[in-house]
């Protein structure tokens, strides 16, 4: 992708900065030494390796579909016996398996705060909108993230992501969801974490009829149905869902 002369301006910085303090792949460690390596926090070569999953994926949670057609069995016996856990949200994209190389790429960003990777991952993300024309008309919503994450951790890795797509032409954001404090989710199964957020993810000003809400990683995707169930019952028409890895 072409970079604007903003982002050339922001590169030839991190030269100069990288003179001094040399920056280094977020993947395999060596040093980085050209604008486009140290504007995405990734040597060329990792970049060419990282690409998202290709093949058929389920039409409504995005996982990679085998032998099923259109839906995953999941989802499949969902929608066959018409159980209350149907996802409220319309369509899911996932672009990473949280595994290998890719969970290694997660946790440099997430854990060990290189932030530099949000200009890697704002870019995958527009990808997928670009194919994709349904998203072209959403409006970007961020998972909102716990009560006081940023005085615990000093930052919020998604709301950063964010904060580089709002700088993309034609691309709208709405922080309309807000959260009330609860339990860490991470410790918790599906059930446990539905309950654990209902009621604690709320609406906060108005609301788009097209959303596409962006999550760093999905895991049991309590997250994702109660932020749409939100959405939907606060009156959008369409959410959509995006995660940049599922495990």
């Amino acid at each position: 992708m072409k970079m604007t002369v903003k982002q050339n301006l922001h590169c030839l910085t991190n030269v100069l900065k990288n003179f001094l303090f040399p920056n280094f792949c977020a993947l395999c460690g060596i040093n980085l030494y050209s604008s486009d390596d140290i504007f995405y926090g990734l040597c060329r070569n990792c970049r060419s390796f990282l690409n998202p999953e290709t093949g058929k994926k389920c039409s409504i949670c995005g996982k990679p579909l085998f032998s099923e057609i259109d839906l995953c069995l999941s989802c499949r016996k969902i929608s066959n016996e018409n159980e209350p856990e149907i996802k409220t949200y319309d369509r899911l994209w996932k672009i990473y398996p949280y595994t290998g190389k890719y969970r290694k790429l997660l946790t440099s960003y997430k854990f060990k705060k290189n932030i530099t990777l949000a200009a890697f991952f704002s870019e995958k993300i527009m990808e997928v909108i670009n194919i994709n024309p349904e998203l072209k008309e959403a409006v970007i919503v961020p998972v909102p993230p716990r009560p006081g994450k940023i005085k615990d951790i000093g930052w919020d890795q998604v709301n950063t992501i964010i904060k580089r797509l709002e700088k993309t032409k034609d691309i709208k954001v709405s922080r309309c969801l807000k959260r009330r404090k609860s339990k860490v989710q991470k410790i918790l199964n599906r059930t446990e974490r539905l309950e654990n957020l209902k009621g604690r993810i709320y609406l906060n000003g108005q609301v788009p009829e097209k959303v596409l809400i962006i999550d760093d990683v999905i895991t049991t995707g309590s997250t994702m149905e109660v932020c749409s169930q939100v959405l939907k019952e606060g009156g959008v028409k369409k959410v959509y869902g995006l995660c940049l890895f599922y495990d």
